[in-house]
This record gives structure tokens, C-alpha cells and sequence, in this order.
């Protein structure tokens, strides 16, 4: 175990409270030397619970670990990205299945479709997104969804099986156009440090406002897009949870809020989607 590390992390002054990290792939190697330290300093920056995203097979069984040493505290999903497409074979997905069924998965994914950097070949990530909704159907579990310059496909195979969906559009990044789109399927909306990007994510500032605040959902996707206006940067460059006070704060500003009301309202957006319990209480209605 790392040793326990007090000292605050970049950002993190003045910390709003409470806060769910819906997204952090703390199962990524980045994290191996100082994976205790990284949640101390969450707790210490106001986090009060965090859900790991799985996105292979393997990262899955690995998040479902950490919430198994974390009770009450982290979750997880269970997912292949459409970046490993490829692995979830007809056999491989019964595998899928049975971690999607774990108590301690709330979603099934991160799943979907990659048209940026097609990772994977097209049909293949169109098939696996099509078997994990089939999967998050029959677990009765909410779906974590990717999609990046595959918008028509991603929606057209969203409603090839179902109208509505109970799940979360993962660091969104598109226009008004896709927004209201999502909204309409039903869809949360998860926020990263994306909208502190001045050159790729200034355009999310204005389409906070649209977002209904009983549909919008805070996440760090930490190691990756680390706040660009974080300052000071930490030497590594890894985005960590700590920092998901500095995106709250952001996304507050540009709906014109309180970052307390919105940390409060996210936070219990997230335990109503993937019916995470009140620390020390009962689970959400």
C-alpha cells in the first residue's frame, strides 16, 4: 500500500462539497505506485465516492477489485471500449456478462464507437456496442457511453434498441445539435476538464446552461485530460480525482450557479442514475 500522502493537490483549494467522480480508469498503470495517495487526496479534496471505469476485460475485473477493497466508497462499471472491440468475442461476452452482473458494477461499459482513431475496425465496434446493450438490458444496469466522431451511428444503434436509455454520454465534447440529441434519448451528461481546455472546449461553456441540472454529471476520466488551466500542473501531467473540484468550479461559472448547489445536484444525480448509496445511509429511491 502507498504511503498516506496529506498534501493537498493542485486545485483543490477551496474545495466544493460533496462530489462523485462518475469516471476514473484508476485501474490504469499511472496509478500503481501511488494508487492510496491519489484516494486520500480525493477524500481530502471533497470527493465522497467514485465509480472505475472498466474497459477491457481486464481493467474491469481490476476495477471491480478496487471497489471490493473500497466498500460504499468506489464502484465500477464493466465494458470493452470500442478501442478493444476485438476482444469481446461471442465467448469473451460471457465473461462480460458475469462481471456486469457483480453487485458492485453499476454500468455496463464504457462502450460504444471511436470513429476519430479507429482503433478498431468499424464493425467490429458496431458489434460490440451492440452485444453491451444487449448486456446492460438484461443486467437492468445503466450504460457508460463513448462516442467521438461517430455521432449518426452511435445514435442510430442506441435507438435500433430502445427509445429512451438510462445511462450517461461519457466527457461529452460536441455541439448544441448532439446535446439536445442525447438529452432527447434520455441520456446524462458527464463533464470533464475538457471545458477548461481554451482551444478544444470552450464552446461547452455555452451549452452548460442547457443542461438540465437533474442531467448533468462531474467526472475527471483521470489519468487523461488533466484540466489545462489547472495551475500549478503537476510535474506527471496525470489528471487525478483530486482535481475534479477545479471541473466543478468550471461548469458552475458557466451556468451562472453556486459551485455548492452544483456539487450537491451532480452528486445526487450520480447516486440516482447508478443508485450508489449515502455513505452511512440508505440507497437513493
Amino acid at each position: 500500500m502507498a504511503e498516506h500522502n496529506t498534501a493537498t493537490a493542485p486545485g483543490t483549494a477551496a474545495a466544493v462539497t460533496p462530489l462523485i467522480d462518475i469516471g476514473v480508469n484508476l485501474a490504469h498503470d499511472s496509478y500503481d505506485a501511488d494508487r492510496e495517495a491519489v484516494l486520500e487526496r480525493a477524500w481530502d479534496a471533497g470527493l465522497v465516492q467514485m465509480i472505475v471505469t472498466g474497459s477491457t476485460l481486464a481493467s474491469s475485473t481490476q476495477a471491480i477489485a478496487l471497489a471490493r477493497a473500497h466498500p460504499g466508497r468506489l464502484f465500477a462499471t464493466a465494458g470493452v471500449h470500442p478501442h478493444h472491440a476485438p476482444e469481446l468475442t461471442g465467448e469473451r461476452l460471457e465473461d462480460l456478462s458475469a462481471l456486469a452482473r457483480d453487485p458492485r458494477v453499476v454500468a455496463v461499459g464504457e462502450c460504444g464507437l471511436d470513429y476519430f482513431r479507429d482503433f478498431s475496425p468499424r464493425p467490429a465496434q458496431q458489434q460490440a456496442f451492440h452485444r453491451q446493450l444487449d448486456l446492460a438490458r438484461s443486467a437492468g444496469k445503466p450504460v457508460f457511453l463513448h462516442q467521438r466522431d461517430a455521432h449518426e451511428d452511435f445514435v442510430a444503434i442506441l435507438r435500433e434498441h430502445a427509445s429512451a436509455w438510462r445511462g450517461v454520454a461519457h466527457c461529452f465534447t460536441g455541439d448544441a445539435a448532439q446535446l439536445e440529441c442525447y438529452l432527447g434519448l434520455g441520456l446524462a451528461i458527464g463533464i470533464t476538464g475538457w471545458i477548461c481546455d481554451e482551444r478544444r472546449g470552450a464552446h461547452l461553456a455555452t451549452l452548460m446552461p442547457r443542461i438540465p441540472a437533474a442531467r448533468l454529471l462531474l467526472e475527471t476520466d483521470g489519468p487523461y485530460l488533466l484540466p489545462r488551466d489547472l495551475k500549478p500542473k503537476p510535474a506527471s501531467r496525470r489528471n487525478e480525482p483530486a482535481y475534479l473540484a477545479h471541473v466543478a468550479r468550471a461548469v458552475a461559472r458557466a451556468r451562472g450557479e453556486p459551485a455548492e448547489l452544483l456539487a450537491r445536484t451532480s452528486t445526487d444525480n450520480a447516486r440516482r442514475l447508478f443508485g450508489l448509496p449515502v455513505p452511512g445511509g440508505h440507497h437513493p429511491n
